[in-house]
């Protein structure tokens, strides 16, 4: 029987996925597993296993090899300054040889890696640090003056004088870990003053990851990958770091402030094969306008973390000739609905977020926990063990079995009785030829009860004329009701860690402008 590595068509990947055969890919069993081992340890022979596009313009290179042994030499570090297995580590690096040696390095020793946003604030540190106890804090050079929000944990700079420490240690050791021992903890995006409950990872979750590798996003051991999220989140971590060095295939990420254009320079001369990124860095890739300056070997595109708009699609397929291909899921129920990137047998069909992955089952449920008949939409859930578990998406499917977001379940606008999606109203805004963000919310109305309110980004100058001409942009395009009788023209939208556009940080202002 073939690996699951081997399968490419989306017919093989119903026919013939068993969940068993995952462990097929993985040198651990169900007893003895180690992440690190798993990532970088058995594949020394393959080469390059990360590059990392510096915002200054560097290119770090680091091979399996080199990988295997500074993490080694950072489980070593661990193990001397009486780091015990099962405490924490957290790492507050961009994209490094430092960042990759200690978040496998902790988890080789047995200790749990806690990565986190290199743009924390003291407070947001602070939060977190308390949630999760660490005895040990990595800390940029740069950043020595966050040390104050540390609390108990012992600050270490990563700096020229910890690589010389840990180059004169040993280049080997033995990981020793179970399966389902605790090997990371992962923060979602979210505000200071609301600490996202950390989502605890055991060793066993690099298998778990593979699926959301082999149909979301596409994996195999021969890809160049990259990935441009920050690997403090689940995207850049799980998705574009762990999932893609387990089996073996290269990745690629990127440090310091995001540059649409240095990101396709990247892709370029690492002849990258499979991108996957968040909907916010395809629309500013087509926003850049510096495309077509470059060569790309892309065969595989996907993207996460909210809906992608009809003109960002249009653009990426024009771009790298390939179809975008959407992968939908939650941190804690894991990647569930894909567009299975490099199945040439499989239809991505716009606008959609595609099918559930092999071995999952997802449906669209009405208030009465009722399936909902193709077109009416209801809450997208998936089945677990204990019953169905809600995504707090709303969505619908259609006769053929694709799913489609029709918004998060308080991202729904009712106006005078009419429901309107706040995505589908941001679709069309951003067909403008003259728009470059666009985000709804639904605000108060004593007529109405809510009406829609567009906040717009714009090079052009956001007077009374421009937003008459987007309300008929809209309304011509979607229906007479369905329109924003209200449009805010602002510098920036504003977004979470992970680059989403955060529209509850907007009915949040809006409450609060009205307040005053």
């Amino acid at each position: 029987m073939p690996k699951l590595t081997e399968l490419t068509r989306y017919a093989d990947a119903q026919a013939q996925f068993l969940r068993d055969k995952l462990w097929e890919l993985f040198d651990g069993n169900a007893q003895q597993l180690n992440i690190a081992h798993e990532c970088l340890d058995r594949h020394v022979g393959r080469g390059r296993a990360v590059s990392v596009a510096h915002a200054d313009g560097r290119d770090e290179h680091l091979s399996f090899a080199e990988l295997a042994a500074w993490s080694a030499r950072f489980a070593n570090y661990l193990r001397a300054e009486g780091i015990a297995p099962g405490e924490r580590v957290a790492l507050m690096l961009e994209p490094s040889l430092l960042f990759y040696a200690s978040l496998f390095g902790a988890m080789k020793a047995g200790a749990v890696a806690v990565p986190l946003f290199t743009l924390f604030g003291p407070d947001g540190l602070r939060l977190r640090l308390g949630d999760c106890g660490p005895k040990l804090l990595l800390l940029p050079p740069q950043r020595g003056d966050l040390a104050a929000a540390a609390g108990d944990a012992r600050v270490v700079l990563a700096d020229d004088d910890l690589l010389r420490r840990l180059a004169a240690l040993p280049g080997t050791f033995r990981a020793a870990t179970a399966a389902d021992d605790m090997a990371m903890y992962q923060y979602t995006s979210g505000t200071t003053r609301e600490l996202p409950e950390a989502v605890k990872h055991t060793h066993r979750a690099v298998v778990v990851v593979s699926v959301a590798a082999l149909y979301g996003t596409g994996v195999r051991p021969d890809d160049r990958f990259f990935c441009p999220s920050s690997p403090a989140w689940g995207h850049g971590l799980w998705h574009g770091t762990i999932a893609p060095l387990a089996l073996g295939a290269s990745t690629g990420s990127m440090a310091g402030r995001f540059d649409p254009e240095r990101l396709l320079r990247a892709l370029q001369d690492y002849d990258i094969t499979n991108l996957a990124a968040a909907a916010t860095h395809y629309r500013m890739l087509r926003n850049c306008g510096a495309a077509g300056r470059y060569r790309y070997a892309v065969r595989k595109l996907s993207f996460t973390g909210e809906p992608i708009d009809s003109a960002t699609a249009d653009f990426a397929r024009a771009t790298f000739g390939v179809p975008l291909c959407s992968m939908y899921g939650t941190t804690e129920v894991g990647v569930i609905l894909a567009s299975y990137p490099g199945a040439e047998d499989f239809e991505v069909r716009p606008g959609a977020l595609g099918k559930p992955v092999p071995g999952v089952e997802v449906a669209v449920l009405d208030a009465g926990g009722r399936p909902c008949p193709p077109g009416q939409v209801g809450e997208i859930k998936v089945k677990r063990r204990d019953g169905w578990f809600a995504t707090k998406d709303l969505g619908h499917v259609d006769a053929e079995g694709y799913f489609y977001h029709n918004g998060r379940a308080d991202d729904v606008i009712i106006s005078a009785g009419w429901t309107m999606s706040a995505v589908e109203i941001e679709d069309v805004l951003l067909k403008h030829a003259d728009v470059r963000e666009a985000a709804a919310i639904g605000v108060p109305d004593a007529l109405r009860g809510q009406v829609v309110k567009a906040f717009i980004v714009s090079p052009r100058t956001g007077d009374e004329t421009f937003a008459r001409e987007l309300q008929d942009f809209v309304r011509t395009r979607l229906s007479q009701h369905e329109y924003p009788r209200q449009l805010a023209f602002v510098a920036e939208l504003p977004k979470t860690p992970a680059g989403k556009v955060n529209r509850r940080a907007l009915r949040v202002a809006e409450a609060a402008r009205q307040t005053a």
